[in-house]
């Protein structure tokens, strides 16, 4: 019979054998992180570069430049937790790609339970047509994912790297990915929503009436329809180009630069959903489109409120079904930032669960009792952000 020296001993040996084994497997995912972390922060300061090329010397953009960089290390605390989440969590799945251009890459945000199939809600980022990039919505996909919703962060090329044309593209492109192959993530393909904000609000109704008017053409190379999307949610976005040209010009997206984008003065009417809508051709294809929400806040100054009232009483006008929701006081990032750093419950956020859930009894059941949301940001930091930001 061995003695109990000896068993220890056994142990210790196993336990070597084992900590050995498991120590490549560590260093493998450590790099991986590393070497992601690296390409991440690659990415981003290429964004801020080419901004800055594009914009010029200029003291409205220096201005914003200063205030940008103020009010993001007033938020920095919060920042830092998202992104602890973004690089180190199994629940996300980071760069799935979707088609061959570049930056046709998305983040996958999942539920801890996908033992049965969740909704998925399609997210796409603004950033000025120009700094645009998935995991600016990793902290909606952080929310979402604790409430059973799946997040898929949908990223897209870029101006100088695309125009409007290629984002619009790209982002039919990445829906059409999530409609089908979602299924195999543990995301329901039949309860599938698509929200964007800022910029990524204006690409993804262009997207959404670009895919009506493919529809109403009765085209058989048909990856996806708008029926299949169950609801949109517009957030702070602009829907009319040949209104916001001369306010972006006002705010430091100098005109010349917004035409580039949006492929020359003739090219603004056809990517402007609020006009698009009362195409004529796309007439057909429009009961088919999903409830349209869009939420605004009364006090942002990036792009006026009244830019959501006009799409929504166009879309109502066309026959579409639409909600329009003001936010008194919120600016341009209240609603995507502050308000969800600040934790608890916030309107917004409950009103997007809500619809979701709509028809989940249990979810609804579990939504009633969900405690309130960690907060990342203490308040006074929030406050001063909320007084300098640039947006």
């Amino acid at each position: 019979m061995a003695s109990p020296n000896n068993h220890r001993e056994h142990l210790r040996r196993l336990a070597g054998k084992n900590n050995h084994r498991s120590r490549p497997a560590r260093q493998r995912f450590f790099t991986g992180v590393i070497e992601h972390v690296a390409a991440e922060a690659y990415l981003i300061t290429h964004l801020a570069f080419t901004l800055l090329r594009y914009l010029g010397v200029g003291y409205r953009w220096i201005t914003k430049l200063l205030a940008l960089g103020c009010y993001a290390m007033l938020l920095m605390p919060g920042f830092l937790q998202v992104a602890y989440y973004y690089f180190f969590s199994s629940k996300v799945k980071r760069s799935i790609v979707y088609g061959d251009q570049p930056r046709n890459r998305l983040d996958l945000y999942l539920p801890a339970d996908v033992s049965e199939p969740k909704p998925v809600l399609i997210f796409v980022t603004g950033g000025a047509w120009i700094i645009g990039y998935k995991a600016w919505g990793s902290l909606l996909g952080l929310q979402l994912a604790e409430r059973d919703i799946m997040v898929a962060c949908i990223d897209y090329r870029n101006f100088p790297q695309g125009t409007i044309s290629d984002m619009v593209n790209d982002t039919c492109q990445g829906i059409s990915f999530v409609i089908n192959n979602i299924a195999s993530y543990g995301g329901d393909p039949n309860r599938i929503y698509l929200m964007g904000q800022s910029a990524g609000a204006h690409i993804s109704s262009c997207a959404l009436l670009e895919q009506a008017a493919i529809e109403s053409e009765n085209r058989d190379s048909v990856s996806w329809s708008i029926s299949q999307i169950k609801a949109y949610f517009g957030l702070s976005g602009g829907y009319n180009l040949l209104d916001l040209v001369d306010h972006f010009h006002n705010r430091g997206l100098y005109r010349s630069i917004f035409l580039s984008i949006m492929e020359a003065e003739q090219s603004l009417k056809k990517f402007s959903p609020e006009i698009k809508i009362q195409d004529p051709c796309i007439k057909d294809s429009i009961p088919l489109l999903p409830p349209m929400f869009l939420f605004h806040g009364t006090g942002d100054y990036s792009i006026p409120p009244i830019a959501s009232k006009r799409f929504a009483d166009a879309l109502t006008k066309a026959g579409a079904r639409a909600e329009l929701i003001l936010y008194d006081g919120k600016t341009h990032t209240d609603l995507f930032l502050q308000d969800p750093l600040r934790g608890g419950k916030e309107d917004l956020f409950e009103h997007v669960v809500s619809i979701v859930h709509a028809n989940d009894s249990d979810a609804l059941a579990k939504d009633a009792v969900a405690p309130p949301r960690k907060r990342l940001v203490p308040e006074i930091l929030l406050k001063l952000a909320h007084n300098i930001s640039p947006f």
